[in-house]
């Protein structure tokens, strides 16, 4: 049966499976049109941790909101809102919180192998640059080839009120909206946007993530294979 193609998903519309006191909710893989990447959104209970075995895909998470501490392979890092993380492929984790986690998660093959001993695993957005996509647009790297990850680039984006003109990007990209409201135009359909929306976007696809709002909105992003949010077609 061919998949069912989907641009943008709600994860509070998606049953969730329950892993180790982790809700877990697939918001975009092969059975959506999504062939290449997997996203997720996990909710992790403070009352247990959450284990996940070593898995031959390699993963970026973001923590939108909560605290607690991910221990990689014996090595220990905390874990705050506007983190970014970076887990090899066959590298195994656990995460205890200390009050409710809410992580965006997103397998991905690995192509290029990982720059050993010269990665970073955590990352966060308030130490990193802010730069110019576009005069709407600005973003800010958070897991990329910095972080010893070459496949994959997991970033912020912040987009003042405004409707970009449609463009495509060349890579494969899945995207969920942190803050703020607005609409997605993809293939001349339209779809409402609202804190928590995820979205997927096949390489070359034409379209627009407006904001609708009146305050800026952060959108995350993460895409395959690397390279830069700036790249417009």
């Amino acid at each position: 049966m061919a998949a069912t193609t989907h641009h943008v998903v709600h994860p509070d519309e998606v049953d969730p499976r329950h892993e180790h006191g982790t809700d877990v909710r697939v918001t975009f893989d092969a059975h959506n049109g999504c062939d290449r990447l997997e996203q997720r959104i996990l909710r992790v209970s403070s009352e247990a941790p959450a284990v996940r075995r070593a898995d031959p895909r390699q993963e970026v998470l973001y923590v939108v909101s909560g605290r607690g501490e991910l221990d990689l392979e014996g090595t220990r890092h905390e874990l705050a809102a506007g983190t970014g993380v970076f887990v090899a492929p066959g590298e195994a984790y656990t995460i205890a919180a200390e009050n409710e986690l809410e992580l965006v998660s997103v397998l991905a093959p690995e192509d290029r192998e990982t720059a050993g001993s010269a990665r970073k695993v955590t990352v966060r957005f308030e130490d990193q640059p802010e730069l110019e996509a576009s005069s709407e647009r600005t973003f800010r790297y958070l897991v990329n080839e910095d972080a010893g990850c070459f496949d994959v680039t997991q970033f912020v984006g912040i987009v003042q009120p405004s409707k970009a003109p449609l463009h495509s990007h060349p890579y494969d990209e899945v995207g969920y909206i942190i803050e703020g409201e607005g609409v997605a135009h993809i293939d001349g359909r339209e779809t409402p946007l609202r804190a928590g929306s995820c979205f997927h976007l096949a390489p070359e696809q034409v379209h627009c993530i407006e904001n609708s709002g009146s305050a800026p909105m952060r959108i995350l992003g993460v895409f395959h294979p690397s390279g830069s949010p700036a790249s417009r077609t």
